[in-house]
């Protein structure tokens, strides 16, 4: 049976997480940006998804008193389209909502019409555009916020989040 796990990342995730990031991104953070943010920025937390033995994503979000931002979402092009985005940035909601946010904004380019419809699909909705807003192409982002967020999970423990599943089907080829 295919296990499923999304949890805090680490130090040792790095290396994976930046090979997701440099792939991504057509500006990615950089190694060092990553671990100031995981060891050394008290708002940021960061989540990983792990297929079996595999990190195939990763997100972050910052949060400031009752609100977050999410700075990164990204699933390795390899396990694209097969709901591993959803299943992590509604962890990420999750993990938000029990830290006691109320609400989270993030942008995202006016052109990934793919992630905007999961960001729909999550109860986001279109805010403003920040025009120019991508330094590559000078892309206008949507900024999108979301206030509907999940219950709070009552054994939720900061830095120590973990969220295993069982994958009985078989995953999306």
């Amino acid at each position: 049976m295919d296990k499923l796990c999304v949890r805090d990342m680490t130090l040792n995730d790095i290396e994976a997480v930046y090979a997701i990031e440099h792939t991504t991104f057509s500006i990615p953070w950089s190694k060092e940006s990553l671990i100031h943010d995981i060891s050394n920025n008290p708002c940021a937390r960061y989540l990983v998804i792990q297929y079996n033995d595999t990190i195939v994503g990763y997100a972050g979000i910052w949060v400031i008193l009752d609100e977050g931002h999410i700075t990164n979402i990204a699933i390795s092009a390899d396990y694209r389209g097969r709901g591993f985005g959803s299943i992590l940035s509604s962890s990420l909601l999750e993990y938000a909502s029990s830290l006691g946010v109320n609400y989270v904004t993030l942008e995202v380019r006016k052109s990934n019409l793919i992630a905007q419809k999961l960001y729909k699909s999550l109860g986001f909705i279109k805010l403003s555009v920040r025009k120019e807003y991508y330094e590559d192409n000078r892309e206008d982002a949507l900024l999108m916020v979301c206030d509907r967020m999940p219950p709070i999970n009552e054994q939720f423990e900061d830095k120590n989040f973990i969220k295993l599943m069982d994958i009985t089907t078989e995953v999306n080829e």
